[in-house]
């Protein structure tokens, strides 16, 4: 008995793990093909409220807007990518879960791996300019004699 309980907690487990679609039946287009692809649109865009969380998965009342202008958009005709485009240009770029390597997002990409570079760097020197250094000789008898008497007060 204790054998089957095992593997079966484990399936609860791993099911109650998995995170809750927040779209609501009353924002789901009647049209199967536009709905896959505010979705699909959804899935890129970040909820500003939840931070790392899309806003098809969010239950927070701006990630509900934001799914609402989606699909508002897409029923007017717009593109997948004019919708996108509408929507940064409303809410900044923040707002994509991956941000374009454009404009002045070009230096935050780069900086990361020219600042590993750098440190790298820094690192090999600093290691080796501390192995070509001479090690200290060691003391003359005068210097033993005068720590002895110093240990000694």
């Amino acid at each position: 008995m204790k054998a089957l309980l095992k593997p079966l907690f484990l399936v609860l487990a791993l099911l109650i793990a998995v995170p809750a679609v927040a779209v609501q039946p009353d924002e789901v287009l009647p049209d199967p093909a536009m709905e896959s692809r505010a979705r699909e649109i959804s899935q890129g865009l970040r909820c500003l409220v939840c931070r790392n969380e899309n806003i098809d998965e969010s239950n927070a009342k701006l990630a509900k807007d934001l799914r609402l202008l989606v699909r508002e958009r897409l029923v007017a005709g717009d593109s997948n990518n004019e919708t996108v485009a509408y929507i940064v240009d409303r809410y900044g770029e923040y707002v994509l879960l991956k941000p374009t390597l454009t404009g002045s997002n070009k230096i935050l990409w780069i900086a990361g791996p020219v600042m590993l570079i750098l440190a790298l760097g820094i690192g090999i020197s600093f290691i080796r300019r501390r192995q070509s250094e001479p090690e200290l000789d060691a003391l003359s008898e005068d210097e033993e004699k005068r720590l002895a008497a110093i240990m000694k007060d």
